[in-house]
């Protein structure tokens, strides 16, 4: 008498993998998204920080984040001077020689999009869940 699995046993099998699949894919999705989030906040505090350090040696924020990512020695990375990163995008604004604001807006869309930082000379992160965040919106904690 050979040995094999039935029919039914095959369709348990794949049932049971197809429900594991279900419960695990949205977490690791949301993984993903939790952990661009926490690069985004990161990288919001670098660019505060080089800024910051800019302004000390200059008098002055930089005109965009070139001058970050070009000074010698450079402030920040070149990825991060191009104004995209880890699924964010930068925005620099050089309001006056005293101020800059920057927004990280999430570049996905659907599952994957995350939520919207800005930043200014304060280095107070802000985030709002909807759309671009402002100072108005609510302190990251």
């Amino acid at each position: 008498m050979k040995k094999a699995f039935t029919l039914i046993e095959i369709m348990v099998v794949v049932a049971i993998v197809a429900i594991l699949i279900t419960i695990a894919v949205p977490n690791i999705l949301r993984a993903r998204v939790v952990a661009n989030e926490g690069a985004a906040i990161a990288n919001l505090k670098t660019l505060a920080s080089a800024c910051q350090s800019y302004h000390i040696d200059n008098q002055k924020y930089p005109a965009n984040l070139l001058d970050l990512s070009t000074a010698t020695p450079p402030y920040i990375d070149n990825v991060l001077g191009s104004g995209q990163k880890q699924g964010y995008q930068f925005d620099y604004n050089s309001v006056d020689s005293d101020h800059f604001t920057v927004n990280a807006n999430s570049i996905n869309t659907g599952l994957l999009k995350g939520r919207y930082f800005f930043i200014d000379e304060s280095a107070a992160i802000h985030v709002r869940n909807d759309a671009p965040a402002g100072p108005d919106d609510e302190i990251v904690g």
